[in-house]
């Protein structure tokens, strides 16, 4: 009976079929061309609001005439392509279906011309046309499609979150052959437009080196790393696969001498913020500060901030043993949505276990225990609803144990009673203290030494390393004189 269900499952399967742009073979999808677009369209505007737009909009036209112009290029012209800088300094660019491409300030930074702009802006582009986000979105429906049959033949009930595998995909990456396909393209694109292929070796060599330093310091520090997701595993220069790939698009070159754009490149991010700013938290001491929602509350001991992970609307923390995970969702208000009621139109649950309201507060609120299960644990989430002024405040903790549940449970409660607003000195210091880094570009002059400038930098730890990074000269590079250098004060 099963090898029959599943036939048929396979058979209306292939009704949706289509031709894939870049390949032209058969595509297994489930989503027509517009549906793509409303997708994107749709989803544009979370984004926006999670992480934010960077405001500068010189570098944002400047951005969306290099994408522009890669797009003209690419096997889906037709597509309304739009290019976002967002307002977080995580090191990252991803892609939505339908054409909308987000590259964060943060990456910006690393990136020394146009051409190594050219080159992460066309990896992006390459998962749009080769319609990887839509592939796998259509991969997940099949699954869940063959899980609804199997639980009606077996009555083992299979489910599947299609926006979590979408979302995961974009922000973490689709594997590497679909990877490799979009460096591919990315680089043809780049060919066709007048830049040399081959940045795209160099930009992944630079990202590369900014990882691997990341994941120390992030290992160090008990944090997520901050790192790109179109990153392999091995050094650029050691992978041959990637060089292959990259090689292909030397025959679409139309410049005998491709554009690089260094000084042009370096002219667009002057005064580009650098690090952490105001509007997604400071942390001073053991205190958090979110200026923009006047939310302030106490770090419980032995715990981080995770700011991979920490944007606008969101501060996600774990503990230091990595044992336990709590995240701090802030959405607007509607009063006429109880707390629980909220929970249950946002987990989409029929009914909540017993909860009660939080020791403390004035204002409505709603805490229980959810059996939620989740890539972090198989276990139970303390779940908490609050009305905060005119926000709403959702806070989600879990653990990796039973053990470290019970444990971290403590934290988890105790934190939501801490929640208050700032006070007025400290909205003055946290305003002058979270103004964040600047970019400056500089002419380096004999004797200037990543050592020396480190001195005069404003970064606080890590600063002659990340001069170096930023600058392409990692491990062990220094400035040569008149050459234009990146320094951040």
């Amino acid at each position: 009976m099963i090898h029959l269900l599943l036939t048929a499952v396979m058979a209306g399967a292939s009704a949706g079929c289509a031709m894939n742009p870049v390949s032209g073979t058969p595509d297994l999808v489930f989503m027509s061309e517009s549906s793509e677009v409303n997708i994107g369209s749709t989803n544009d505007a979370k984004i926006r609001e999670k992480y934010g737009v960077y405001d500068n909009p010189e570098l944002q036209a400047y951005v969306q005439q290099i994408g522009q112009k890669l797009a003209e290029q690419s096997h889906r012209k037709n597509l309304g392509y739009h290019f976002t800088v967002l307002d977080s300094p995580e090191v990252n660019a991803f892609a939505l279906p339908g054409g909308y491409i987000y590259i964060t300030r943060g990456i910006m930074a690393y990136i020394n011309s146009e051409a190594e702009l050219a080159a992460v802006l066309g990896h992006e582009i390459g998962h749009v046309t080769a319609r990887h986000g839509v592939r796998q979105h259509s991969a997940a429906t099949a699954t869940g499609m063959v899980g609804a049959i199997i639980g009606v033949a077996t009555g083992v009930r299979v489910s599947q979150d299609l926006f979590n595998v979408l979302g995961n995909a974009m922000l973490s990456g689709y594997g590497r052959e679909h990877e490799l396909e979009s460096d591919r393209l990315g680089a043809e694109y780049m060919a066709r437009a007048g830049y040399d292929p081959q940045a795209v070796i160099k930009v992944i060599g630079i990202l590369k080196n900014q990882e691997e330093y990341e994941k120390k310091t992030a290992a160090a520090e008990n944090r997520e790393a901050r790192i790109y997701h179109g990153v392999f595993a091995s050094h650029p220069s050691a992978d041959k696969r990637l060089q292959e790939v990259v090689g292909e698009a030397d025959r679409y070159k139309t410049l005998s001498a491709p554009y690089v754009g260094r000084e042009n490149y370096l002219k667009q991010i002057e005064n580009l913020s650098f690090g952490t700013v105001k509007k997604a938290g400071v942390l001073v001491g053991n205190r958090y500060y979110l200026p923009e929602s006047d939310l302030s509350f106490d770090f419980p001991k032995g715990w981080s901030v995770q700011p991979a992970l920490t944007s606008l609307t969101t501060v996600s923390m774990a503990s230091n043993d990595q044992q336990a995970r709590l995240q701090l969702d802030i959405h607007d208000l509607d009063k006429d949505v109880t707390p629980d009621e909220f929970l249950k139109r946002h987990m989409q649950l029929n009914d909540l276990p017993k909860g009660e309201s939080v020791k403390g507060l004035s204002q409505p609120s709603f805490t229980t225990i959810l059996p939620m299960a989740s890539g972090f644990s198989a276990n139970e989430t303390r779940v908490t609803v609050m009305h905060y002024n005119n926000k709403r405040l959702l806070l989600q903790g879990t653990a990796k144990t039973p053990g470290a549940f019970a444990t971290a449970d403590r934290v988890f409660l105790a934190l939501a009673g801490k929640l208050r607003p700032l006070k007025a000195e400290e909205k003055t210091a946290v305003e002058r203290r979270g103004q964040g880094q600047r970019l400056r570009v500089i002419r380096a002059v004999s004797g200037d030494s990543f050592a020396t400038l480190a001195k005069k930098s404003t970064l606080e730890k890590y600063s002659e390393e990340t001069l170096r990074l930023i600058n392409d000269k990692f491990p062990d590079g220094e400035p040569q004189a008149g050459e234009s250098i990146k320094i951040i004060e």
